[in-house]
């Protein structure tokens, strides 16, 4: 399932992230890479617990607390500290699939990649290219969003980020792992949350379906989740 979440950052909380990245210093994107990442990346990124990124990062996971789409689509059982890259002067990142597991460098945190996220932190007219470009059981989709919000997506699934040919294109990303591990149940699940609320505003907490529909709800996270 891929999903576009808006509004995980307000305007104002994007402009703080970019006044504080903007006057840190960045290096070459490959330092988190993978060997096959590596030989299709070309963009910049911020030294990974840099001071800059520890604060935007608390910023963003405070901010995904708050998501109930987020939640609700995630499931979120941990979340890898967000990163942050810039694309500027051609930088691109072919295709490629983001590695199934993900070390915190200098703990023993890991984290199983379900689902990929990329945080638009510049407005789309600002930049020439920078689509996400995902393959997905419909063919590709192409995302480019506005700055503060955020597309969430399989993280198995092969994608690339097209050439940035003007301007430059911010951004945060990170992984989640999912109580749900498996990415059909994840979505019927999402389903049936949106259609129960759906429910619960007409009909209200105590009408009969709802409980009934709230009861399925949690019986089949209980025999999906791992927690």
């Amino acid at each position: 399932m891929m999903l576009q979440i808006p509004d995980v950052l307000s305007k104002d909380q994007v402009a703080r992230c970019r006044a504080l990245m903007d006057a840190a210093d960045w290096t070459d994107g490959n330092q988190t890479s993978g060997y096959q990442s590596a030989l299709a990346k070309r963009n910049l990124q911020l030294p990974e617990g840099s001071p800059v990124s520890r604060e935007v990062g608390n910023l963003i996971q405070d901010a995904l607390a708050n998501s109930a789409l987020f939640f609700s689509a995630a499931l979120p059982l941990k979340v890898y500290p967000p990163l942050f890259n810039r694309y500027e002067g051609g930088h691109t990142f072919g295709n490629h699939v983001d590695n199934a597991i993900r070390f915190l460098r200098g703990t023993d945190f890991r984290i199983r990649s379900d689902l990929s996220a990329t945080l638009f932190l510049t407005e789309p007219e600002d930049y020439d290219g920078g689509e996400l470009v995902v393959e997905d059981t419909y063919g590709q989709q192409r995302v480019k969003l506005p700055a503060g919000h955020m597309v969430l997506y399989p993280a198995t699934s092969v994608h690339h980020v097209t050439p940035v040919t003007r301007g430059a294109r911010v951004s945060s990303f990170f992984w989640i792992q999912s109580m749900v591990r498996d990415d059909g149940e994840r979505a019927m699940l999402f389903e049936l949350d949106h259609r129960l609320r759906q429910v619960t505003a007409t009909l209200g907490n105590e009408h009969e379906a709802v409980i009934g529909l709230t009861g399925l709800y949690h019986n089949l996270l209980r025999r999906w989740a791992d927690a």
